[in-house]
């Protein structure tokens, strides 16, 4: 196991971009989160005590791809031209999928990541009640499989 504790770094700082020309740029990130079959039944049809599901997960997205710069520390803030959320079924899951478009100096995919994630962490929020076993606990729930599928710049 690496130690990291030994590190003493000061020189954090964000990336000079500044000579950097502007292109379009575009990511795409996926991810899945596993729930009971009962669960995503309730899903897909509306009965989800907290509402409607993949719109409220949708709108998360969104708004976190936004403030994805207030989030990441050195991430830089950039100009969204565009947000995608979608969702799949998957077996045993939902898919979320992320796209994000900009005009600018640098990329999309922490953008695309954390829309991704937000989209599934409020998917696990609002089903919580219905996922928990009688200790507490989430024997089915999990989020895996965050990647960025695409990443396109230029055109």
């Amino acid at each position: 196991m690496v130690e990291f504790s030994h590190i003493a770094d000061d020189r954090a700082q964000m990336v000079d971009i500044s000579a950097k020309r502007d292109v379009v740029r575009e990511a795409v990130a996926s991810g899945k989160i596993f729930l009971r079959p009962e669960t995503l039944a309730a899903i897909r049809e509306g009965t989800v005590v907290k509402g409607n599901v993949l719109a409220t997960a949708r709108v998360a997205a969104t708004l976190a791809v936004k403030d994805t710069p207030r989030l990441i520390p050195m991430c830089h803030a950039i100009p969204i031209g565009a947000i995608t959320v979608d969702f799949s079924d998957g077996n045993g899951c939902i898919v979320a999928t992320v796209r994000v478009k900009s005009t600018g100096k640098t990329g999309v995919e922490m953008e695309a990541l954390v829309g991704v994630s937000t989209a599934l962490l409020t998917i696990w929020d609002m089903v919580k009640s219905a996922e928990k076993d009688a200790n507490g606990q989430y024997p089915v729930t999990r989020i895996e499989e965050i990647c960025v599928v695409e990443k396109r710049k230029g055109q």
